[in-house]
């Protein structure tokens, strides 16, 4: 009987590794809003770091997390450093490349509750007096991220948030006007 077990033990381990193996080895999460105000007035929120805490949807998660700045306020080489509860865990953000109202790229760095590296990007196009803020987020997963994703929906648990974080920074940016 014991070895029965063992081999059905076995064959679900197996099973596993294969489905794991199986997931794809890169991710991508994109949300969009549109904004009733020209690109430059939500171009400047995304793109000063010290700006973020207004509309950011892990500021709100975590009030008392520890954020630490470097580098210039806003656009290339400004450097988000932060370390919070385990609902924002801790890691930096730098922005890679910054094209005045068109666009950001961010390199991520998580090291906790999990150690990964990512890229997240904000692209700003405006019709008239309306901009369509798109925040996306890509990378790729080893094969423990793979496993997370069996369980958990990177889409469901980050596209939440950034919903939120676009919904705020509208308000934000709308409330300005």
């Amino acid at each position: 009987m014991l070895d029965i077990i063992l081999i059905l033990v076995a064959i679900a381990v197996i099973i596993f590794i294969i489905a794991v193996a199986m997931q794809p080895s890169d991710f991508r999460v994109t949300r969009s809003t549109t904004i009733i105000a020209p690109a430059s007035a939500v171009f400047a929120q995304v793109n000063d770091l010290q700006k973020w805490e207004a509309w950011s949807p892990w500021a709100k998660l975590d009030p008392d997390a520890r954020n630490s700045f470097e580098g210039p306020t806003s656009g290339t080489g400004a450097i988000l450093r932060w370390a919070g509860n385990n609902k924002v865990g801790q890691g930096s953000m730098t922005i890679m490349e910054s094209r005045p109202d068109e666009f950001i790229r961010f390199k991520l760095e998580f090291l906790k509750p999990f150690v990964a590296t990512n890229t997240a990007e904000f692209t700003f196009n405006t019709e008239n007096d309306h901009t369509t803020v798109t925040w996306s987020m890509y990378g790729k997963n080893d094969f423990k991220g793979k496993a997370i994703g069996l369980i958990m929906s990177c889409d469901k648990m980050v596209g939440g948030q950034f919903e939120k974080g676009l919904a705020t920074l509208k308000s934000v940016v709308e409330g300005a006007r």
